[in-house]
């Protein structure tokens, strides 16, 4: 098992059977987010898409009973709108949580969310471009940000409607309301409730599943695929890029590998990795470039 504890404060990364776990570890501020959090997630995905070794990512709070709370309102490293001058951007023009959603979005790895506890602003939107979330059966869920007077983060304006709905997503949103686990698992936002002791293996047996059993090149073109073509125009895209994919795999060792395996009733050992064998039309989008908003001053406050 590879343990790096000196890298970082504020979360744990452990690598084991291939499996990255990052675990948020601010058990007694209830795992709320900071930037700090915030720039050390960033790091252990890139840390976990950058390795060949690692093949899926699970992301868990621990063992208590917050997965997070949401943003930290009180630290100097948080969104503290108690402090004179408040930057809620970290002094910035651009969303952190935003930047931690695109990098998970574009990973080459599956990310499987063990929820094991509650989840609140940012604990919820920092799950929505994970693959797989599993949940405890106690958990509960909110959006609290119209409450707070401000807005969903993390690009959740873009996910959640995709994964629940917009009519849910919308009132779950402008609400604020906190709602029970099992709704999140009826409107989607779950993938499965376990008492939560339990929701940890659970995401790890699926990732190590997918790290003995697939391709790690197919499940890179798998995931973007699917991710990709959300937005697509017209099914007619898919068969383009699917046709690629597969010309492409045609003519690599994993396949013969993964054909081989089934016939001999055997493990496969497939051999290709995502940093040197992703096929020459990967990555086939591209990623537009964050522009500074600028909407001048802001309007000055009416008379009371």
């Amino acid at each position: 098992m590879e343990h790096d504890p000196s890298r970082y404060e504020q979360i744990l990364y452990t690598v084991d059977e291939n499996v990255a776990t990052i675990t948020l570890n601010r058990p007694e501020q209830r795992n709320t987010v900071t930037y700090r959090v915030l720039d050390e997630l960033i790091d252990a995905f890139t840390r976990a898409g950058a390795d060949d070794d690692v093949r899926a990512v699970v992301v868990t709070g621990g063992s208590g009973r917050f997965f997070s709370a949401g943003t930290d309102l009180s630290s100097g490293d948080g969104f503290n709108a108690a402090s004179a001058g408040f930057k809620p951007l970290r002094g910035g023009t651009r969303d952190v949580g935003g930047e931690l959603a695109l990098l998970i979005y574009d990973l080459p790895k599956p990310v499987i969310a063990a929820v094991n506890g509650t989840a609140v602003g940012i604990g919820i939107t920092m799950i929505l471009p994970m693959d797989v979330r599993i949940a405890a059966d106690d958990a509960r869920f909110g959006l609290p940000f119209a409450r707070r007077g401000i807005i969903p983060e993390s690009c959740a304006s873009f996910f959640l409607p995709r994964i629940v709905g917009i009519s849910r997503a919308v009132e779950w949103a402008v609400t604020g309301r906190i709602f029970e686990a099992s709704e999140a698992l009826d409107a989607g936002l779950v993938h499965q409730l376990l008492p939560a002791a339990d929701v940890l293996p659970r995401a790890r047996e699926i990732a190590i599943e997918i790290a003995r059993n697939t391709s790690a090149v197919s499940v890179a073109l798998t995931r973007q695929l699917m991710w990709k073509l959300l937005d697509a125009d017209h099914p007619i895209e898919a068969n383009r890029l699917e046709s690629q994919a597969l010309l492409a795999l045609g003519r690599m060792a994993d396949v013969a590998e993964g054909v081989a395996a089934f016939r001999e009733k055997r493990p496969p050992a497939f051999t290709l990795r995502p940093g040197r064998d992703l096929p020459g039309f990967y990555p086939w989008w591209t990623t537009p470039p964050f522009e500074d908003p600028s909407f001048g001053d802001p309007k000055p406050e009416p008379p009371v």
